[in-house]
């Protein structure tokens, strides 16, 4: 009979392990590893947007970290020469490249495969990436140190770790992120998009915004620069006063830097122990907001929360390196000596006479206040690498 039939067909059809596995298979390919920062821009009014901002040449090649499934690497083929895709899974790079298959696209798409912090970059002019949040640092000090410098870079970031990019001193947000950042770049803030444009939509809003290295760069050591900002901004409400002198671990740091640079230099050292009762008499006494810290504290290296994930790997193995010989080689040296006392005394002028900046907090100090007081340390022989 035609009703009973028809049922029958229907069943049939549902209990088919090749439909199933065609259904399931689809779902499984397209299945978004959050895990991994993929949220795909879907929204195609916000990608040309994105692209536009880039003011884009013909003659362009254009780096693109995390193209997902295309929808924004195609818009930037329709205006560059060339795009260089850097994809980490297998999943979206086929399917990337089977996007263009076929097509005149396909001879100006490079898709590598692979994890873009840890390859090393071919030659582009601008990079435009919808970047997973848990590369944000990596890649932006990453693409600051790429010679030659790119010409431009638009990226999209998580909302707050944008907003830290281009904070000024006073903001809430204001890090050693945003200082580092500003040295290296000019940073402007494109536009906000909504998690909605997303897919799936991520659990934070996100913005756009444009770094121009600066050309030619600033002639400055970055583990010097970077290594005073670690410093000061291990409590960033903190005085100046109180990041050098209320942390043991970094008096001890600046006194073996210095007895190295002596060494290298042909500096001769009056070292012995200290001639003073009490090693710790040229210390100051500590503000009332002060008065938390004022037992003298360990530094490890880590920063207030905000900015705790400031600098990528590659520029924290070599810190942690030496951070970790200078524990070892004051491990035995408890009492204060002539050095000692010598670093405290020069740290205390730095801090007060020369630069005025003892009772100043890093919240505050802008890029001219910090290299003023590199500038008067490095005089000294005091370093911070």
């Amino acid at each position: 009979m035609p009703k009973t039939a028809g049922k029958k067909r229907n069943g049939a059809a549902q209990s088919s392990p090749y439909a199933k596995a065609k259904v399931t298979g689809a779902n499984n390919i397209f299945k978004m590893k959050t895990e991994i920062g993929q949220h795909v821009l879907k929204n195609p009014g916000v990608a040309q947007a994105v692209v536009d901002k880039a003011d884009l040449k013909q003659s362009d090649i254009v780096l693109e970290v995390g193209p997902g499934t295309g929808n924004l690497t195609m818009k930037i083929l329709e205006k560059a020469k060339r795009v260089i895709a850097v994809e980490l899974d297998p999943r979206m790079a086929a399917e990337l490249t089977k996007r263009v298959q076929g097509k005149p696209e396909q001879k100006r798409l490079e898709v590598m495969l692979g994890d873009v912090i840890k390859t090393q970059l071919p030659y582009f002019d601008v990079c435009i990436s919808n970047t997973p949040y848990q590369i944000s640092s990596p890649l932006t000090f990453k693409l600051l140190a790429t010679t030659p410098s790119p010409r431009v870079c638009i990226l999209m970031f998580q909302r707050e770790f944008a907003m830290r990019l281009f904070a000024k001193p006073g903001d809430r947000l204001y890090s050693r992120l945003s200082v580092n950042a500003q040295m290296w770049a000019r940073i402007d803030h494109i536009m906000k998009v909504g998690k909605n444009n997303f897919k799936p939509p991520p659990a934070v809003e996100s913005n756009v915004v444009r770094l121009v290295p600066k050309n030619p760069r600033p002639q400055i050591s970055y583990e010097e620069w970077d290594g005073l900002l670690r410093v000061v901004f291990v409590r960033k409400n903190k005085t100046l006063r109180a990041s050098f002198f209320g942390t043991t671990s970094v008096m001890d740091m600046l006194e073996s830097n210095y007895r190295t640079w002596c060494a290298q230099n042909d500096v001769a050292v009056e070292d012995g122990p200290s001639e003073s009762a009490d090693g710790d008499a040229m210390d100051i006494a500590p503000n009332a907001e002060d008065r938390e810290d004022e037992e003298e504290e360990e530094w490890d290296g880590i920063m207030d929360v905000d900015d705790e994930d400031d600098i990528p790997e590659f520029f924290k193995e070599e810190a942690d390196r030496r951070t970790k010989e200078v524990h070892a080689r004051n491990a035995k040296r408890r009492k204060k000596g002539k050095v000692a006392e010598l670093i405290r005394e020069k740290v205390r002028r730095i801090l007060e006479d020369e630069t005025e900046l003892a009772e100043k907090r890093a919240r505050s100090c802008d890029e001219g206040d910090f290299l003023k007081l590199l500038w008067a340390f490095n005089k000294e022989g005091i370093h911070f690498n």
